[in-house]
């Protein structure tokens, strides 16, 4: 049977033909829905871990006993994951161990364009690369495989085209591979200096030579000779741009098995050809191996480093051709920068905090409330990595501190990234006694990946009732004092604006937590969708305070402050600023109830 699936789909799967038994991941765009679709496989245990060095170190300790073990992530999710990556490569594997990585380039929904295939040479495991969804199914099953016959963690590494087109797949049957038996043995699995010694020196001289003369024999790696004139070694996606460039006017190798790379055949391919292009996205990691062979390539000499490649980039790089015309518009599109959404739950606080902006710092995060940044609110002053929010604002805290600088700093967090690396920074903050301002955003969700399930939702990857961790009880047993901490509804603009007052005007570490849910999951879209706000034109000024708070639904055309029902969820912070009560409530809620 065959049917349409994305790489993602096709990836989840592989693991459910494969006989994979466990499956972790923290989601992240383009990575996510691997494992939404895992679990719908109930023969494989799914779980959301709280970030992606603890759902690698689930299939770590899954694989050595004795189960097949995926663990998903996006490109910088696995710089968070490197610690355990780097000594499970040491340690091996039991049962086989897949590693996936979803790098971006394009940077569509990430903060870098890393390129994660030097982290299969850096911690020397065996690297997959496919190409389309068939290859995306297919490939996992062979990489569990190479995982178990090698003794290595594998790297399988997708990118965003991959993840996110279709193609047809050809579905099989489950293999049941069971669970393997496991024999303790503290010089394999326990890696203090001597044992790890040991390890290293098997995995360069016994590993690595294996696992190079498997790349040169592999199917994964193949040759395709048409017209010898033009060679061109790509991988992934890059190998189906320059198909649709160079057609049969070109011979191609693919790669597939992508680390180690394949000496010989690479050797006799480049021997064969005229000319020889190295077709890659972003980093030259083959073509710097196959220079360092001694073999002449053309690449990132005329091909881009930085962003996806197409056809068209490939085409006027490579033939001189101008990108060809095909569909056109009468119109122009306007532009659509990204905002918080009519409704968000963000808002409230982002525009009290706005208040302040020329006495604070604020150090932001990642996630849907990056975007305060964004004017009129225009709260944000840094964003580094998950966490970051709090961890760098004690940094900063610090610094203004010695340079007498009277700026108070405001670090924010949403709900999940506070599970996944914030709960460090604050006991760090409490711990050095930094006097800064913590905001917790808590809406009920995973939001900007798409509605994923956290420690603090109360349910799990299945939808099921699970423990829900309360942030207000962790903040308070990691030493935050019960008089500096404020729960706050944001809809709720005097209660915020009380609570950023009080935190500003703290000599101690504060910590703001405001509750509400998610404006876009489904129970709270279908309870408010009776209620927006409207604007009595007699009683508007046209003052455009309500414009202030940045909501897409209020808009000023032709001299009319209006409010877009369709948009609207009534949230009211409108009505709360209009200093005219010239916005109202209309419409009634219904009834619901989100954990």
């Amino acid at each position: 049977m065959k049917k349409l699936l994305t790489g993602n789909e096709a990836i989840a799967r592989g693991a459910y033909e494969a006989g994979c038994l466990i499956a972790s991941a923290y989601p992240g765009t383009p990575s996510t829905e691997i494992l939404e679709n895992v679990s719908q496989y109930r023969e494989i245990y799914s779980e959301w871990s709280t970030n992606e060095k603890v759902a690698l170190e689930v299939g770590c300790g899954a694989s050595i006993a004795g189960a097949r073990a995926l663990v998903a992530m996006k490109h910088v999710g696995l710089n968070v994951a490197a610690d355990p990556l780097f000594t499970i490569a040491y340690e091996g594997v039991n049962g086989g161990l897949v590693i996936i990585t979803a790098d971006e380039p394009g940077m569509h929904s990430s903060q870098n364009e890393q390129d994660n295939r030097l982290y299969a040479a850096h911690a020397k495991v065996a690297m997959v690369e496919p190409a389309d969804s068939q290859e995306c199914k297919d490939f996992i099953k062979e990489a569990f495989e190479i995982s178990e016959r090698f003794d290595t963690p594998v790297l399988f590494r997708v990118t965003t085209r991959v993840c996110h087109s279709k193609g047809l797949v050809e579905l099989k049957d489950r293999k049941e591979v069971g669970i393997k038996e496991y024999v303790k043995d503290l010089r394999k699995y326990i890696m203090v200096p001597a044992n790890a010694k040991v390890k290293h020196v098997e995995i360069e001289k016994e590993r690595l030579p294996k696992l190079q003369e498997y790349s040169n024999t592999t199917s994964l790696n193949r040759i395709e000779y048409n017209d010898k004139s033009i060679g061109i070694i790509a991988n992934g996606i890059s190998y189906y741009h320059a198909k649709e460039v160079f057609k049969d006017k070109a011979s191609y190798l693919k790669i597939g098995f992508s680390y180690p790379l394949p000496d010989k055949l690479i050797r006799e391919f480049a021997e064969q050809v005229d000319k020889l292009y190295v077709i890659e996205e972003n980093e030259p990691y083959m073509e710097n191996f196959i220079k360092a062979m001694g073999i002449d390539c053309i690449g990132k000499e005329v091909l881009p480093i930085c962003g996806e490649l197409s056809p068209e980039i490939i085409r006027k790089a490579l033939l001189g051709e101008e990108e060809r015309e095909s569909y056109t518009l009468d119109m122009e599109i306007p532009a659509r920068p990204p905002t918080l959404c009519a409704g968000c739950p963000h808002r409230g606080i982002f525009y009290e905090v706005s208040k302040y902006k020329d006495k604070i710092i604020a150090t932001s995060d990642i996630g849907c409330y990056t975007l305060g940044m964004a004017p009129p609110l225009g709260v944000g002053d840094t964003v580094i990595c998950m966490g970051a929010g709090i961890s760098a604002g004690i940094g900063f805290d610090r610094v203004n501190k010695k340079a007498n600088r009277n700026k108070k700093v405001f670090g924010f967090v949403g709900d999940s990234t506070f599970f996944h690396s914030g709960i460090t920074g604050l006991i760090d903050g409490i711990y050095n006694g930094t006097n800064m301002v913590i905001v917790i955003l808590d809406n009920r969700t995973t939001g900007m990946t798409g509605h994923q399930e956290n420690p603090g939702t109360g349910r799990n990857i299945l939808g099921e009732q699970a423990p829900m961790i309360d942030i207000e009880s962790l903040v308070k047993a990691v030493g935050i004092k019960e008089e500096n901490i404020r729960v706050t509804d944001p809809y709720n603009l005097k209660e915020t604006r009380e609570a950023v007052k009080d935190a500003y005007e703290s000599e101690e570490p504060f910590v703001i937590i405001t509750k509400r849910p998610c404006a876009l999951i489904k129970e709270v879209q279908r309870a408010r969708r009776g209620l927006y706000c409207e604007v009595d034109q007699e009683k508007c000024r046209k003052c455009k305070a309500c414009l202030r708070i940045g909501c897409p639904a209020i808009s000023f055309r032709d001299n009319v402050i209006s409010v877009d029902r369709a948009q609207c969820n009534g949230c009211s912070i409108c009505l709360q600023v209009c200093p005219f009560d010239a916005i109202e409530l209309k419409g009634k809620a219904g009834d619901f109830h989100v954990q």
